[in-house]
């Protein structure tokens, strides 16, 4: 177990915490959508009670090491201070830190809060540079960690300035190693995994350590047809990974050895081209045609894993199981959505497009925990020990 800011004395301190504001923006360079800014809140609130003062920083898309007015923290300024009812002290100057910074911090009061500029404007952030660390450092009493979606990842604001001040966890960090962590070690049973999304290469890790935790997995999505086609069937023009046909044959041989119930599709809502406007047709897997790309699961299919969930009595849910963007092949993922939503057991979005999807159909809400980070909680439901937890003072 790792330390909280409740396990530490902050008052009087400066706290210098690291969120995750890599918010969506506009082509006016508006903020889209904010759960990532009000996720961090109860920290920001509970440091400010404590009566800290408080430091924030955090990146923003990629700069690639440059400044870049198109990525500033400005707008997540803005946000903060309409959210808290409070000034936001922010100083955007392309070096992030420098001498009116240290300044600004060194005279900060108790209660007030500042944001350094994106700490991806310098280069030294993403190579875990000990001299820019060391700078972070230099601000503030206390280091605290609150951006899982940014926790395996190795830069100086996630591990490296943890080595020159103490540090330990936000809410947000905890929350998200204890829902996980619970998930997969401690569920209630049976416990379910639902695998979506494109790419098989990034979820083979995840579900090689599931299959070892597991009662039943359920594989849908574009990675869905690389295991159809290692069972013998025919997919067309569908997404497939030819590289990973035999690794695929691997794992359901394994899931079969283990007495996992592993679920694919029985049948396929299909389209003549990848687009909104295509032509569609429903096609049972065994009689899929050549000329016909997969772009979302049929009813047949969505019956069977809306089954399967109902039983569960922990789930943990990654990647959509069809194009959710494209209106006509959202109902697949629309169904596991509704399906979660109505279950009585604990469920888990673990970030990504699947938490984009449900709110999109507006059932937020409804999940008992849905994850700030996912490339984050890929890495945590692999089984990795994340660098931006690991560097965190233990109880």
């Amino acid at each position: 177990m790792k330390k909280t800011i409740r396990d530490i004395n902050v008052s009087g301190k400066r706290v210098i915490v690291r969120c995750d504001f890599n918010v969506p923006l506009n082509e006016e360079g508006e903020i889209t959508d904010d759960i990532r800014i009000t996720s961090a809140l109860p920290t920001i609130n509970y440091l400010i009670e404590q009566n800290a003062a408080v430091i924030l920083i955090s990146h923003l898309g990629r700069p690639k090491g440059k400044a870049n007015p198109k990525f500033s923290l400005r707008p997540v300024a803005d946000r903060l201070s309409s959210l808290l009812k409070q000034e936001i002290i922010f100083n955007s100057v392309d070096e992030v830190v420098n001498e009116e910074v240290r300044e600004i911090s060194a005279n900060l009061k108790p209660g007030q809060i500042m944001l350094l500029e994106n700490v991806r404007f310098r280069k030294e952030e993403t190579e875990n540079d000990p001299n820019f660390s060391k700078e972070l450092a230099n601000l503030a009493d206390v280091y605290v960690n609150d951006a899982f979606g940014t926790a395996h990842r190795a830069h100086s604001s996630t591990t490296g300035i943890a080595e020159f001040i103490p540090a330990v966890s936000g809410f947000l960090i905890e929350k998200e190693i204890e829902f996980l962590g619970n998930a997969v070690e401690n569920p209630e049973r049976p416990l379910l995994a639902i695998m979506g999304g494109a790419k098989v290469g990034d979820k083979i890790p995840v579900i090689e350590n599931l299959l070892e935790k597991v009662d039943s997995l359920i594989i849908g999505g574009g990675m869905s047809y690389t295991f159809l086609k290692a069972q013998g069937y025919e997919v067309g023009l569908s997404i497939l990974d030819e590289e990973k046909i035999e690794l695929a044959k691997h794992l359901l041989d394994q899931a079969r050895e283990k007495g996992v119930t592993l679920l694919l599709p029985v049948d396929i809502l299909a389209a003549k081209e990848f687009s909104n406007d295509a032509e569609t047709s429903v096609f049972d897997i065994k009689d899929f045609p050549n000329d016909w790309m997969g772009l979302d699961i049929g009813d047949k299919t969505r019956e069977i894993f809306k089954n399967e969930i109902i039983k569960a009595r922990t789930i943990i849910w990654n990647g959509p199981v069809g194009v959710f963007e494209m209106p006509k092949f959202s109902n697949g993922t629309r169904s596991i959505a509704e399906a979660l939503a109505e279950s009585d057991g604990v469920t888990i979005i673990g970030g990504g497009d699947s938490a984009a999807a449900v709110r999109q159909f507006g059932l937020s809400e409804k999940m008992t925990h849905i994850s700030t980070g996912g490339g984050a909680s890929l890495e945590f439901l692999e089984g990795k020990t994340l660098p931006g937890v690991s560097v965190l003072q233990d109880k």
